[in-house]
């Protein structure tokens, strides 16, 4: 027999109870964000704490009253109090917040990313503050009366909550504007009002866009006259990092040597080539569905953003201007970069040294990249190949799981997902190991360059999407939005080796890159430098832009 609510439980009642459930616990993050804040150190605060949540609880009446129907408002609670429960839960745990870059990202996590994520403590607090009160409302029976009575009731209820809010807001209304003005990560801590409306932002953008028509770009781009004349074919492997911030790279100056691979590289500079790292680079992002596509782009960051079409990139002008073109994946998925492309996904191959639990490290790229060049035709790879190379790198929250036992240098680490269970030192030491085995996969990669000397003119060229928070401020990951994240997302390595050969081949000066290892770049310049090295001629490209014009001998 169903438990019954009596008069005193109709819906009205109910819907206020889940709307302060929401407002009060289910914002925990915003209130605990709230009280770090330097102006919140008076009386005023309190009230300002008060008057912010009754206008949340409002808002979320608001929304419930909308749906105020028999078959449809148990529903509609339960998706609340879900999205409320896992939103704190990961806004709490690593300092982010819900925007729609961060539902971009949570939408296009596969399924090994969403083993990574899952904890205990994550489906303790989904069970305390969703399943059981779900549980509750739907043994509960709540009555309703006929339609129009119905739907005056909710309307009522809907100008009386807009009532509530606007009274809240006007006492405080000077503290509140302040306040979201100078802290603009609290606009994106509404908890659970923050994810639908980063899901309304992304329904008027779809992610989808196979059915929009293709911007088409460089389809005037051709080979320089120096492919007329060339023995030897150019192989660039363009390495797209994950994750990396450029403060724990070594070779960048960081107190640990992460890069002793890296380093050696660079100090026994001999006849087969020259390494060098930029130490001032940044991202024009700061997750990878985000950075990715903008740093493949031929628009700067501020053209990027505010752009809504769908335009080719840099990988299909090597295409057009006839190079073979081959990108690896080994992570979740190229974000449609390489959709016109051969490509191939590395992560699912089963090799039983390289791969385990579901992934592969990135050495798994190498393994079978000659069988692979072999498939493109045979007239683009006598002219000069491009290779893209995605790793899995540092991706976190799990750090442990990318780098091989054999490689952990720091230690101890920290060996959960839940960073908060560790010490900041063990949650770096974690990182650090990542960007250990990022330094040992990249001294592979130039193994393999010069293992295929003189056979081809080859060079590599390392660049990161997104940086990463390691606990700093209590924050972890990454995906804040742009203005408000912290440098340690932005910031990213920026390293190239380039043989003798294929910087004979373009006259580019090594001293003269050694010269801008400080000077400021950006995902800006990489679609016009990658171009610029290949020797790429196209309307598209901007010598300005392109990191070693400057250094090329004229």
């Amino acid at each position: 027999m169903k438990a019954s609510i009596s008069s005193g439980w109709r819906a009205p009642k109910l819907l206020a109870l889940c709307s302060l459930w929401l407002a009060t616990l289910g914002n925990i993050p915003l209130w605990v964000e709230l009280a770090r804040l330097p102006e919140m150190n008076d009386w005023r605060a309190l009230w300002f704490i008060l008057s912010f949540a009754i206008v949340i609880a409002s808002l979320l009446m608001m929304v419930m009253s909308l749906f105020n129907w028999r078959w449809v408002i148990k529903p509609v609670i339960a998706l609340l109090l879900f999205a409320a429960a896992f939103g704190g839960y990961f806004m709490h745990t690593y300092g982010v917040v819900i925007d729609d870059t961060m539902m971009t990202n949570a939408l296009q996590t596969d399924m090994r990313e969403t083993r990574d994520l899952l904890s205990w403590k994550m489906l303790g607090v989904v069970f305390g503050f969703a399943v059981l009160p779900i549980f509750w409302l739907w043994k509960t029976t709540i009555p309703f009366n006929p339609f129009w009575k119905q739907l005056k009731q909710n309307m009522g209820l809907f100008v009386a909550s807009c009532a509530l809010a606007v009274a809240a807001i006007i006492p405080s209304y000077q503290d509140l504007a302040s306040t979201m003005r100078n802290h603009m990560q609290l606009r994106f801590m509404v908890n659970p009002l923050n994810s639908f409306y980063a899901l309304s932002q992304l329904a008027v953008q779809p992610l989808q866009t196979e059915s929009q028509s293709i911007q088409e770009l460089g389809r005037d781009a051709k080979l320089s006259s120096i492919y007329d004349r060339q023995t030897e074919s150019p192989l660039l492997i363009l390495v797209v990092g994950e994750t990396a911030r450029s403060g724990n790279f070594g070779i960048n100056g960081y107190v640990h040597n992460t890069t002793p691979s890296l380093l050696l590289l660079k100090k026994n500079a001999d006849q087969r080539g020259e390494l060098t790292s930029f130490k001032n680079v940044w991202s024009c992002g700061t997750s990878t569905a985000t950075a990715l596509p903008c740093m493949f782009s031929h628009l700067g960051k501020s053209e990027f953003d505010d752009n809504n079409q769908t335009i080719e990139n840099l990988v299909d002008v090597l295409h057009h201007a006839g190079l073979a073109a081959l990108w690896l994946e080994n992570q979740s998925g190229c974000k449609g970069i390489c959709d016109r492309i051969p490509n191939a996904i590395t992560r699912t191959l089963t090799d039983p040294k390289l791969c385990t639990s579901g992934e592969c490290f990135d050495e798994i790229m190498l393994s079978q990249i000659s069988q692979r060049l072999a498939t493109l035709p045979v007239d683009r790879l006598h002219r000069g190949i491009v290779v893209i190379m995605h790793q899995m790198g540092s991706h976190g929250p799990a750090y442990f799981k990318r780098s091989p036992e054999s490689i952990k240098k720091f230690k101890p680490e920290c060996a959960t997902n839940i960073l908060q269970d560790c010490t900041r030192s063990e949650v770096t030491n974690a990182y650090n190991n990542t960007i250990l085995y990022t330094d040992h996969f990249l001294n592979k990669v130039v193994d393999y360059l010069k293992s295929i000397q003189p056979r081809a003119q080859t060079a590599m060229l390392y660049v990161a999407d997104h940086g990463e928070s390691l606990g700093e401020n209590n924050i972890y990951l990454h995906g804040l939005p742009y203005a408000i994240a912290p440098d340690v997302q932005k910031r990213i390595p920026w390293i190239q080796w380039l043989s003798n050969e294929f910087m004979t081949r373009n006259k580019i000066r090594p001293a003269c890159l050694e010269k801008q290892v400080e000077t400021k770049i950006s995902h800006d310049n990489y679609f016009h430098s990658v171009l610029g090295l290949m020797d790429i001629e196209t309307s598209a490209y901007k010598p300005e832009l392109d990191v070693f014009y400057n250094c090329k001998i004229k």
